[in-house]
């Protein structure tokens, strides 16, 4: 199993001190991988530049002429919470250029799966807004470059950052040919992902969200893989896999309410792995997107690129949350009902 992987120094170019998402992030990531050893064993990808036609894919061309115009500027406030710098236009389109490497790299064959760490973040960006942190949808963008470039027909998103990624479902919200599921908490930013969300028109039960209140944990994403994620994705037998991977459902995240542990992150990345093997030739590409606790993103970012090369055990030195976990089985009830799983 050849794992890809990549990331550049210039993401740090867009960053903005002490706000949540910055350059530390990556920094962070880059010093877990590099100690534990696992850089030398992953397939190295150069990240490149999406061109114009990628993006227009997903964004608006009066968008993405809004987002370039902050060019030069020293600080731009897209929203209350979205900043741009005169560099976040071009270390946005690298970020999300350097998911289409790895797409390339992994549908082309040269890799089983891949992961690229990134930032910006892209899965609060809609088609015609910057929002929470993000500037371009990575993935977003990358699905349907994987239809446009490499004849893909049908593309799985599966997104457990704790923020519902409003922004990738509305891009997909009446397309058949992408299944997006997502696991977040509710309520919490930015305020969408209910469970009677299910697509428009001929999109209609190829959106599935899975809201979870606070203070679900290890048990209870395990449960909503077991029940939910898992048979949706075999029902729907994707030729790849995305993954939007936020580690700030983790119990020590400063920005949401979950319980989530290294281990249970851990948990769910092998499933994703096992279904990637059974549905479509282990063809899986993970995109950073949230995770504001360092250690807990390094050491997450690094178990996850652990699981795809297949090694066994997880680093866990936070260990498990401390308090009891919510019972959630009327919630994952009713989205088994809604989109009629066994």
């Amino acid at each position: 199993m050849a794992t890809a992987y990549t990331t550049d120094s210039r993401f740090a170019r867009h960053t903005l001190p002490n706000h949540p998402e910055h350059a530390g992030r990556l920094h962070a990531i880059a010093q877990a991988v590099t100690e534990s050893g696992l850089l030398e064993r992953l397939v190295w990808v150069e990240p490149r530049q999406a061109e114009q036609d990628d993006l227009l894919a997903v964004h608006s061309a009066a968008y993405l002429a809004r987002l370039e115009a902050t060019r030069g500027h020293s600080l731009v406030m897209l929203d209350a919470d979205t900043y741009a710098t005169g560099e976040s236009y071009d270390t946005a389109c690298l970020a999300a250029g350097a998911v289409l490497a790895i797409t390339d790299v992994v549908l082309g064959g040269d890799a089983t799966n891949g992961l690229a760490a990134v930032r910006p973040p892209g899965h609060h960006a809609t088609p015609n807004r910057a929002m929470g942190f993000c500037l371009l949808n990575n993935v977003a963008v990358a699905a349907r470059y994987a239809q446009r470039q490499h004849g893909v027909e049908r593309v799985v998103i599966v997104d457990f950052d704790v923020h519902h990624g409003n922004g990738t479902q509305d891009a997909f919200y009446g397309t058949p040919s992408v299944l997006y599921i997502s696991t977040h908490q509710s309520p919490l930013y930015p305020g969408t992902g209910a469970a009677n969300e299910v697509g428009e028109g001929s999109g209609v039960g190829f959106t599935v969200n899975i809201p979870l209140p606070p203070g679900v944990g290890d048990a209870g994403y395990g449960a909503a893989f077991e029940h939910i994620v898992i048979p949706a994705l075999r029902r729907f037998r994707p030729e790849v896999i995305f993954v939007s991977a936020g580690f700030d459902a983790h119990w020590a995240d400063p920005l949401a309410q979950m319980a989530l542990s290294l281990s249970g992150y851990d948990s769910i990345v092998r499933r994703l792995v096992e279904q990637a093997a059974e549905l479509c030739q282990g063809r899986l590409v993970a995109v950073l997107e949230g995770g504001y606790h360092l250690d807990a993103l390094a050491y997450g970012w690094a178990n996850t690129i652990r699981a795809f090369l297949g090694d066994e055990g997880c680093d866990d030195p936070l260990g498990p949350a401390r308090a009891a976990e919510r019972d959630i089985d009327a919630v994952l009830r009713r989205i088994q009902a809604i989109h009629h799983l066994p």
